[in-house]
């Protein structure tokens, strides 16, 4: 099993080089990044996890900068989103980010994909949360279209574009892989007609892990990657590995440069004990 780091990064953390480059001298296999554009002060949706969210998520930096420098720094980790909120972006803009980041990381990037919790936050994007789980089906869709066709179109109820020419292509061939996020029927239905893994939201125990793997049985064969593990999560490290998960990426809380490496340092027994 690959461990990886999944770093929440912000304007007051460690910067997205620094934190790239240690992780790559210590072994790990991927540095994994979420998006949050902005946090609706005005807020009914309830933070997924419980209780108060973080305040830090109103201050994350854009993945896809920290990511490009992160790839400028780097030569062998894997780079990705955990994950990227499709339905609140353009998804040809997003095309081009993401296959202009596959291009200068030498083929590096996978792209975490999901529908987003915070209903306010998709409105404020101009798109209707009800509908934001079709929406990010045909943009999966699109998304695919432009990255493996010279001209490519796309007819759908909530994406309709008309031929277009969009350079660069991913590296990787037949294009970038897209990581479905999600839980529950919804999530595995999406996973299993449109992507090319799943990106897995850490269990709290191993029997939350077993209940993520029932569900996935309804996807065979699909690579699993698991977000926010704690380092001292030993036995849910262990059921994921026993469950043949790919990676896991271990959770990075905004820290300061010496917390973060520090932190790296205390986790990096654990590359050579999992894999």
């Amino acid at each position: 099993m690959k461990i990886g780091v999944g770093a929440f990064l912000t304007d007051r953390s460690i910067r997205p080089d620094v934190l790239a480059r240690a992780v790559e001298e210590r072994g790990f296999e991927s540095l994994l990044v979420p998006e949050h554009s902005h946090i609706p002060v005005s807020r009914e949706s309830p933070y997924p996890a419980g209780g108060e969210m973080p305040s830090y998520y109103a201050r994350m930096v854009s993945p896809f900068v920290a990511l490009a420098a992160a790839a400028a720094v780097t030569e062998r980790i894997t780079l990705g989103t955990a994950v990227t909120l499709l339905p609140q972006r353009d998804v040809i803009h997003t095309a081009k980010e993401v296959a202009s980041l596959d291009l200068i990381s030498d083929g590096r990037m996978i792209l975490g994909v999901a529908p987003g919790w915070n209903r306010e936050q998709t409105r404020s994007h101009g798109a209707d949360p009800r509908t934001r789980g079709a929406l990010l089906d045909e943009q999966i869709q699109a998304l695919k279209a432009i990255w493996t066709q010279d001209e490519a179109e796309f007819h759908g109820k909530f994406v309709d574009f008309d031929p277009l020419w969009s350079w660069p292509k991913p590296v990787q061939q037949p294009h970038v892989p897209i990581y479905v996020g999600g839980w529950g029927p919804a999530a595995i239905t999406r996973l299993r007609d449109h992507g090319d893994g799943w990106m897995a939201g850490n269990a709290p125990d191993p029997a939350g892990v077993r209940a993520q793997l029932a569900l996935l049985a309804a996807a065979p064969g699909t690579p699993m990657t698991v977000f926010g593990v704690g380092g001292h999560e030993v036995a849910v490290l262990d059921t994921y590995r026993e469950a043949g998960a790919e990676r896991v990426a271990l959770l990075l809380e905004p820290a300061t440069e010496g917390a973060s490496l520090a932190q790296l340092d205390g986790w990096a027994h654990l590359v050579e004990r999992l894999a």
